[in-house]
């Protein structure tokens, strides 16, 4: 299988730059599996799409503010640091300028609220750091850090809660999971008065899921391993909706991820790492349903979007909805897939 087998042709003005006043004004193409169909709507009509043998599994992952701009301690030079997990005492971070940053290197933010300091190189770029600070390290993050908008995005974000769902709680993403940036409160409460259960899942996302695959064979290209959580009430009610044989409409590709990941017989709780890649032939387990965004050309996602509906309706459905102008990645409008 060829990752150019899932390229498709974007036209640049359908890069959507910000957000909808409204979150829940974007518009939504609805794929229907069985009869491969499309059909138009606006996001907030989803409730239509949903019924009370329905579970919403959303991902409640918050955003850090985890672009840094800082200087070296010894030449004043200007670096950018993009946080991307943490690993017991030190932070991954790619860097910017990566040429410029070793191992013994100090990185001075905020006049010296934040010393971040290299221990060690890893692979695609990416280097550990120590940080040195006082006080509670998000807070400082909070104060020094601003959200870490996709390369494809140029316009400067005006409120930093548009790149973070309504739902966010468990703080630890570099980047948003953007299918449930459509959400808002009042919908999620009218959604559950239909009778349709809400359960949250934790997974991190990394900006490895948003890149482009470089390996020309598919099953070349590596995963990044993440971090997700199942809370044993979320485990309890999932697997109680498995028995009833309900429909699990999974919010994002992140969810989807986390879901299978997880499911052999039954849900587990706990705190885990995945690093599973889903491709078409890939046979699932858990959802009935997909929301999610428009994503990049021979991306992992776009990959995963096919292999739950097919290659050639997701690439039919995406060249329809570059006609139909509609907005593309994690500004843009979502897709619901059934």
């Amino acid at each position: 299988m060829r990752t150019a087998d899932f390229d498709f042709e974007l036209p640049e003005r359908l890069i959507a730059q910000h957000p909808l006043k409204s979150r829940d004004e974007s518009r939504l193409f609805v794929v229907d599996r069985h009869y491969e169909s499309f059909t138009h709507t606006q996001f907030n009509h989803i409730i239509n799409e949903l019924s009370e043998n329905d579970v919403l599994v959303l991902n409640n992952t918050k955003v850090m503010p985890a672009r840094l701009i800082g200087t070296k301690v010894d030449t004043n030079a200007v670096i950018e640091l993009l946080l991307l997990e943490q690993t017991e005492s030190t932070w991954d971070a790619l860097v910017k300028p990566g040429r410029r940053v070793k191992v013994g290197t100090k990185i001075s933010f905020g006049e010296d609220k934040l010393i971040a300091t290299c221990v060690k190189e890893k692979e695609e770029g990416i280097k550990s750091f120590v940080f040195s600070y006082e006080g509670i390290f998000y807070e400082v993050l909070d104060q020094l850090g601003e959200m870490p908008l996709p390369p494809y995005i140029h316009e400067r974000l005006e409120e930093k809660d548009r790149y973070q769902t309504v739902y966010a709680k468990e703080i630890g993403s570099a980047a948003a999971p953007t299918a449930g940036l459509h959400f808002t409160k009042p919908l999620l409460e009218a959604i559950k008065a239909k009778g349709v259960e809400i359960i949250e899942i934790t997974l991190h996302v990394g900006l490895g899921t948003f890149r482009p695959t470089s390996t020309e064979d598919v099953m070349d290209h590596h995963m990044h391993e993440k971090v997700y959580q199942i809370t044993e009430t979320a485990a309890k009610r999932l697997n109680e909706a498995m028995k009833q044989k309900k429909r699990i409409v999974a919010v994002g590709t992140t969810t989807v991820r986390t879901l299978e990941s997880n499911y052999t017989n039954q849900f587990v709780p706990g705190i885990f790492r995945t690093k599973i890649f889903i491709y078409p032939g890939y046979q699932f387990k858990t959802i009935g349903a997909l929301i999610t965004n428009f994503h990049l050309p021979k991306s992992t996602l776009i990959m995963l979007v096919s292999a739950f509906a097919n290659r050639d309706l997701i690439l039919k459905a995406y060249n329809d909805a570059v006609l139909q102008n509609y907005r593309f990645f994690s500004f843009g409008d979502a897709m619901f897939i059934k």
